[in-house]
């Protein structure tokens, strides 16, 4: 008796999208409104079920992800030898072929192991040997372009053996060749919007915009457009039971979603030389009518009238003299008081002094990382006369 052909493309398994800390629940949102299930807060992480639709979907549409991992061992381990001889366990021929090129990384929360490049390397070593005692060739090491990419977790005694199903980092959008000295991550970027829970129907204004990359990510927001839709490529492209009309499905499914009703998102920045920088991105990421970017100083730039939210990203301090960044984060919250009486400011920074220097009390303050930097995300309710709680303006 025949048995009908298992339906590949409905199996749902586990995935887990990794993310910046303090963008767990953002993360959770976004999987949950694309539908995802099982939905569980994990340490920079969130962990979700869904079949091979949902991994593809997933890629081209999360906003505060950096990368979609597939999970597909989880063992105990001991030290380098029981590592090397449990990889070495898996069959890796269901996913690549010696003609192959492979990367692999690592990330640790463990006493086991200190050095995440040796357990990359006793993995691959696991993986190439296993091939070349079975055909006597093996596949090589390419970390820039390489067939399948597999991430090592070990945290405590256990290890999970993942696969990147994103290839490069999700926040690499695909529409910024101009970068200044500290660019924004795209992915925080788009977790700072989100998080400040700015709607379409708002002014939104960065006055401090650097290589355009809030103003951009609004527009993203605004527009529906998949944060994948600038890519060229993503790591399931190269799997083996990679499903080209599946994919594409989604695609042109995303891009009917796209919806470019009138909205006002504004940046602006001191500098000609970085104002032409973002403009430059604006029009890669073809948002020439919906960001408009000009050469203002903060302090100088008027907002429209309306309700709004205002984004600041300003310098840190780590190249200025301390007298100079507290008379800019003065000037700023002066700014802020004058000008801005209808918005809503958020501000991130990770100078915890030169803040003190805004005069305002913030009503939220969320920690976020910046790079290696932790910082304050901070909001600033601005209001005409008093409100209990808020800023006297």
């Amino acid at each position: 008796m025949s048995h009908p052909a298992k339906n590949e493309q409905s199996e749902e398994f586990e995935m887990v999208a990794t993310t910046l800390f303090g963008l767990e629940e953002i993360l959770a949102g976004e999987l949950q409104k694309l539908g995802a299930r099982e939905v569980k807060f994990l340490k920079r992480a969130v962990s979700f079920v869904g079949d091979k639709g949902f991994m593809y979907k997933a890629n081209y549409w999360l906003r505060t992800a950096l990368r979609v991992l597939k999970p597909i061992a989880t063992f105990t381990v001991s030290d380098d030898k029981n590592l090397y001889d449990r990889v070495k366990k898996v069959d890796w021929k269901n996913y690549l072929t010696e003609a192959d090129f492979l990367a692999v990384s690592t990330s640790l929360s463990t006493d086991i192991f200190n050095h995440t490049q040796y357990v990359s390397q006793k993995t691959k070593d696991a993986i190439v040997d296993q091939f070349r005692e079975q055909t006597g060739k093996r596949p090589s090491v390419d970390l820039d372009n390489p067939t399948l990419r597999i991430h090592v977790h070990v945290e405590g005694n256990v290890c999970t053996l993942s696969l990147d199903s994103s290839g490069q980092p999700l926040y690499k959008r695909g529409y910024r060749s101009e970068v200044n000295l500290a660019p924004l991550n795209e992915s925080l970027a788009a977790g700072m919007i989100l998080m400040s829970g700015w709607e379409p129907n708002r002014i939104f204004i960065d006055p401090m915009c650097g290589a355009g990359t809030l103003p951009i990510e609004a527009a993203l927001i605004a527009c529906n457009i998949p944060p994948g839709y600038y890519r060229e490529s993503f790591g399931f492209q190269k799997w083996k039971d990679y499903d080209q009309d599946l994919f594409d499905r989604i695609k042109e499914g995303s891009l009917q979603r796209i919806n470019e009703k009138g909205f006002t998102i504004l940046g602006s920045d001191v500098s000609e030389i970085v104002v032409r920088k973002a403009k430059q991105n604006v029009i890669q990421a073809k948002l020439e009518d919906a960001v408009k970017i000009s050469a203002v100083s903060f302090q100088d730039f008027d907002p429209p009238d309306g309700n709004g939210v205002v984004i600041l990203n300003p310098p840190y301090g780590e190249r200025m003299n301390p007298g100079d960044i507290d008379a800019l984060y003065k000037s700023i919250g002066d700014t802020l008081k004058k000008k801005y009486s209808r918005y809503t400011a958020w501000m991130i920074s990770s100078n915890k002094e030169a803040v003190k220097q805004i005069g305002l009390h913030a009503s939220k303050k969320i920690t976020l990382f910046n790079g290696s930097l932790e910082c304050r995300f901070l909001k600033y309710e601005m209001y005409r006369g008093t409100k209990k709680g808020g800023v006297q303006v």
